[in-house]
């Protein structure tokens, strides 16, 4: 048996694509001399497809990294870019402080749950369609929010925009996916991932230095700029990369659909066995003899090429709610994305509050508090890259190591142990600077750890995702969103009640006890994740044969 490099593509039409998720294992070969070869189950990931984005050459991968990278700087800034402003939209739009919260907390629930509806629209019109879309739809809402003369428009159009910029955050791994094999997405997602960090960095310092310099409605007129820049990027210089052949939708379809050939064949065959034999008893006098009928169910099914072409994929073959559902009843997913979550809402907790008490303790202006966050963000970025570096050179070390034959997707979690021993220390030391008011030099340098740490964890959680639900990339991706999305919110509503009677060193030593609690269930994927995937795998093959 010839293995198939993990950087090629293989010859098989889509009929031929076994839709296997399971990993790979050794088997016995009885009746060879020669040393038993590891089989390789060929997954939906390799079927052959046109024009395919895993061999497009890396300049032209970059270009759709750089591309979506930008992209997703959007859904990072407007989180965080109006914080700067909220004092100003407060006195001239006449705005009451739960009004403010409303605009930002609503803003983190829709962008993180809508992505859901994004990836679904995306797995049968294509991840360009879906970009260009949710760009304009976020330049639309940016240019109301930036003329708006009233709370409620404010708040209404900033649900626009969360609508909008959600799209990348889903469909944007689900790109990474389509392009780079799961032994370069570690390093990639890092990469990717890294770009929206600047948000809770840069978001403070241009929201600050343009209110300051201008108005409130200046940092909105800024996102109309950027998005512009990235709705051409994708309109001129974007290639699709999603390939229906590679998604389970279709693959779905395509199995219904020969089942149907396969039916109609039988049909067929039968009545030709029949018009036979009362032929032959027509021509023999009546004679009593029968032919033998042949076994329909063992012919060979052959699905025309043309109809297999005519596939069209529509919004009910791709409804994001069961996808969305069955991520939720395999236990590896849930369990590892409760972490997820946690980490993302300490990341949107930490900014929001830490920007607080240098207001109220320091007497920091918005432009200096900006750069103070920045050593959050700067730490976050690195924190992604070499996490996501360490991810793929710990699954190459791991697979050498047992000759290929351990699961790729359980390796990519041993990466996050190093980070383990940091994260919680790094919070409590980030606690109690603030607590006991020391000099804002330590408050950079906790800042930076923390982001440092949490982002390596958040790195390979993200690619771990995407490995464990072959096929469903886009939706898994929108479901940790979904996650992220509702623990931000609920961290964003209880933030300041919490810090207020807790003080930042009791906040931070709580939220250090959650970080320790994300980090065992990432350890329980780990050793268990495995026979979590494969019960959940078989469960589903079950329902499938009994339906």
């Amino acid at each position: 048996m010839t293995k198939v490099p993990d950087s090629q593509t293989t010859t098989l039409t889509p009929v031929d694509v076994s839709l296997s998720e399971t990993d790979v294992h050794p088997i016995q070969t009885p009746f060879t001399s020669q040393p038993p070869e590891p089989q390789v189950k060929l997954d939906i990931e390799h079927a052959l497809v046109e024009d395919d984005p895993r061999i497009w050459s890396n300049a032209r991968k970059n270009a759709v990294l750089v591309i979506i990278s930008g992209a997703s700087m959007i859904a990072g800034l407007c989180a965080n870019i109006q914080n700067p402003a909220n004092a100003q939209i407060e006195q001239q739009l006449h705005a009451t402080p739960s009004q403010i919260s409303l605009s930002l907390s609503l803003f983190t629930l829709v962008q993180g749950n809508f992505p859901v509806i994004w990836s679904a629209i995306s797995e049968f019109k294509g991840r360009k369609l879906v970009y260009l879309f949710s760009v304009a739809l976020f330049i639309l809402g940016s240019v109301i929010v930036a003329v708006s003369r009233n709370i409620g428009l404010v708040i209404g159009m900033r649900v626009i925009q969360a609508t909008g910029s959600g799209a990348v955050i889903a469909i944007g791994a689900a790109t990474l996916a389509d392009i780079y094999e799961p032994h370069q997405r570690g390093t990639m997602m890092g990469v990717y991932y890294s770009a929206p960090l600047l948000g809770p960095s840069l978001g403070p310092i241009i929201g600050g230095g343009l209110t300051q310099g201008l108005s409130w409605r200046a940092v909105f007129w800024f996102l109309v700029i950027w998005g512009g820049v990235i709705f051409a990027a994708f309109l001129f210089l974007f290639h699709d990369t999603f390939r229906k052949e590679r998604s389970l939708a279709y693959q779905s379809l395509l199995k219904k659909q020969t089942l149907e050939h396969k039916l109609r064949q039988a049909r067929d065959a039968a009545q030709i066995e029949e018009k036979h034999v009362n032929e032959k008893k027509t021509s023999e006098g009546g004679d009593e003899g029968q032919a033998v009928p042949k076994d329909v169910e063992a012919q060979p099914v052959v699905v025309p090429a043309a109809d297999i072409k005519e596939i069209k994929l529509s919004l009910a073959d791709v409804n994001p709610f069961p996808p969305y559902l069955r991520i939720l009843s395999r236990r590896n997913n849930v369990a590892i994305l409760i972490p997820s979550g946690l980490l993302f809402a300490f990341s949107f907790t930490i900014t929001y509050t830490c920007a607080r008490t240098l207001a109220l303790y320091y007497d920091y202006d918005a432009l200096r508090t900006g750069l103070v966050l920045l050593a959050y963000g700067i730490g976050s970025i690195l924190g992604s890259i070499l996490g996501g570096r360490w991810s793929d050179r710990t699954l190459a070390r791991l697979k050498a190591a047992n000759g290929g034959l351990v699961s790729l997707r359980r390796m990519r979690l041993e990466s996050t142990k190093i980070a383990m021993w940091f994260l919680p220390p790094s919070l409590v030391g980030y606690a109690w600077v603030c607590q006991e008011r020391v000099n804002v030099a330590a408050i950079c340098v906790m800042l930076f750890l923390a982001g440092f740490f949490s982002i390596w964890i958040y790195a390979s959680t993200l690619a771990y995702i995407v490995d464990a639900n072959t096929g469903r990339s886009s939706i898994a991706v929108a479901t940790n969103s979904s996650f992220r999305g509702v623990s931000a919110f609920v961290a964003a509503e209880i933030a300041v009640p919490l810090q207020d009677a807790l003080g930042d060193g009791g906040l931070y030593t709580l939220w250090a006890g959650l970080m320790v609690i994300a980090q065992l269930l990432i350890l329980l994927v780990l050793y268990r994740g495995k026979q979590w995937r494969e019960a959940s795998i078989e469960r589903e093959r079950e329902r499938e044969r009994s339906g």
